[in-house]
């Protein structure tokens, strides 16, 4: 990887800094919108935008959030290069395949981070009775995996991939509700979900019928061998659906990003907001989870927008 880094980056430019913090902020003139894509209504990218959009309205910024209900990362990622939306949430692996140009994205998209807000939990669930016991188990049978356009769909797809590609699985492109009923109805055998702990549309099933919660800790490796370092290894707790031990997993990180011709001094003032309310920010979305700058900053191959630049090295000082 060549190029400054992340250090370099939130170092440079020390007088620029100071002065755009001691200077106008942009706290004055006509209110600017953002349209910010999120996900579909009842998800954490939904929630997580509504509550930015709320937490900036009871500011005094000129800023209004407008969150925008979508299939999420990979449309979101598409919203931000075509300028149907300004800001996004998306998933670490559909934004840097966005950046690289790779997968879904013909082309490179221009975007950039504002933040790693917190790390998405795959789920991989079917029935306890049922006779699923691995990932490989899924060979030709029916599998909800994901809306199309999501970012849950990308990991999905790449762990079948990983653990049989000579035979497939049958996958259904199913949000989160529409898998859910599939599930229930026993239309399909298992369901992956991305997302926080607990999730309550999961939790809810859970407490319908007893569930199976695959590990799928053992494909971490090769996803970050073929892919990026944004897998890693992560836990379902014990207690969580009914759990009565812990289940090792996939995590993923989730970005807010920007288009790279959001002004600086917006994104620095939202980002001010966002660290302010990390917590109310969170509080639907994933359960124990925290926004610090330090690990705010981990977005791997997807640049930092200039203002979240500036945001950071005036935290760090």
């Amino acid at each position: 990887m060549t190029g400054p880094s992340r250090r370099a980056v939130l170092g440079a430019g020390i007088g620029a800094v100071a002065a755009s913090l001691a200077g106008c902020s942009g706290d004055s003139g006509p209110v600017r919108r953002l349209r910010l894509a999120t996900g579909p209504e009842g998800g954490p990218y939904n929630a997580f935008g509504k509550a930015l959009a709320l937490a900036v309205g009871a500011s005094d910024l000129p800023l209004e959030i407008i969150p925008v209900s979508t299939a999420a990362s990979v449309n979101n990622l598409r919203s931000l290069d075509e300028g149907s939306a300004e800001l996004a949430l998306a998933m670490a692996d559909a934004a840097e395949d966005a950046v690289l140009g790779r997968a879904s994205f013909p082309a490179p998209v221009a975007v950039t981070a504002l933040a790693r807000v917190y790390v998405n939990y795959t789920h991989l669930v079917v029935p306890a009775d049922g006779p699923v016991r691995t990932v490989t188990d899924l060979a030709g049978r029916p599998v909800a995996a994901g809306a199309t356009g999501s970012g849950v769909r990308v990991v999905a797809q790449r762990v079948l991939r990983a653990a049989g590609p000579d035979a497939p699985a049958d996958e259904r492109p199913l949000g989160l509700a529409a898998s859910v009923a599939a599930l229930r109805e026993g239309a399909v055998d298992a369901l992956f979900w991305s997302g926080g702990v607990p999730t309550p549309a999961l939790s809810t099933l859970a407490g319908e019928r007893p569930l199976r919660f695959l590990p799928l800790d053992a494909y971490v490796a090769p996803l970050r061998a073929r892919y990026a370092p944004v897998y890693t290894a992560v836990t379902l707790p014990a207690g969580v659906y009914g759990l009565t031990e812990p289940v090792g997993t996939i995590g993923v990180g989730n970005y807010l990003l920007a288009r790279t011709d959001v002004a600086e001094h917006v994104v620095r003032d939202l980002l001010r907001v966002v660290f302010d309310q990390w917590r109310d920010l969170l509080r639907e979305v994933t359960a124990g989870a925290r926004l610090e700058p330090r690990f705010a900053i981990s977005t791997g191959r997807v640049p930092l927008h200039p203002g979240a630049a500036v945001y950071y090295r005036s935290v760090y000082g």
